[in-house]
């Protein structure tokens, strides 16, 4: 397809990508770190539905939600993150896979010589380490976790700072992702957005969403 955007849309100079329901669906691994955590604290189960509506917004209010819906309490949420954080570390990538598509797209922007960030709420020394596994990080020149800044998307200054490391306006840096975070976050950096129809938007309606486009399929973005 071609990207039906506004005129005043500059074509992009740079991708910033987000990582978790964009390029690869994670919910599985999370659905399993979570639940053994859980099983550690002998709490009931969660499941994928609850985690698609929750996941994007940092592993702090994933693991505080999960208490939440299983009637825990928080004064047990340092113990949780713990084990958490321990448990998704052993099983990271194991359970995710690439979405269709997501690699062609990587290719060909790579092909056109468009500087790629990866951005993503997830932290730092996970998203790493799946890039790398999924054989997605050679695209990558930054790669930058929800620990990366003072403060994680929808905030607009983990945008902004990617911008600044790709040696990029927002005008002219394109952020692709997956739900409300990305764009609510795009749209306050002054970044043009760009939103796939297949991830994690808290169980709303992806089109919804005030976005430039949409699309199926990540190697479906292409511009004039």
């Amino acid at each position: 397809m071609t990207l039906a955007a506004p005129t005043d849309i500059q074509a992009p100079l740079a991708l910033i990508i987000d990582l978790d329901g964009t390029l690869i669906d994670t919910q599985a691994d999370f659905v399993v770190a979570l639940n053994l955590m859980l099983d550690d604290l002998r709490l009931p189960h969660i499941d994928g539905a609850f985690v698609a509506q929750t996941v994007g917004k940092g592993s702090e209010h994933l693991v505080a939600q999960t208490l939440k819906q299983v009637d825990a309490g928080t004064n047990r949420f340092e113990l949780a993150m713990q084990r958490y954080q321990r448990h998704y570390s052993e099983i990271n990538g194991r359970h995710a896979e690439v979405y269709p598509g997501a690699l062609e797209g990587l290719q060909r922007f790579a092909e056109l010589g468009l500087p790629m960030a990866c951005l993503t709420n997830k932290p730092t020394d996970f998203a790493l380490p799946l890039l790398a596994d999924k054989g997605l990080s050679r695209f990558f020149s930054h790669v930058f976790g929800g620990d990366a800044f003072p403060r994680k998307k929808p905030d607009p200054l983990p945008l902004i700072k990617t911008c600044q490391a790709l040696g990029t306006a927002p005008a002219h840096t394109w952020m692709v992702g997956d739900s409300s975070n990305d764009a609510q976050a795009a749209r306050a950096a002054g970044c043009p957005v760009v939103l796939v129809s297949y991830g994690y938007n808290h169980g709303r309606p992806i089109r919804e969403v005030d976005a430039d486009a949409f699309i199926d399929r990540l190697d479906e973005l292409h511009w004039s």
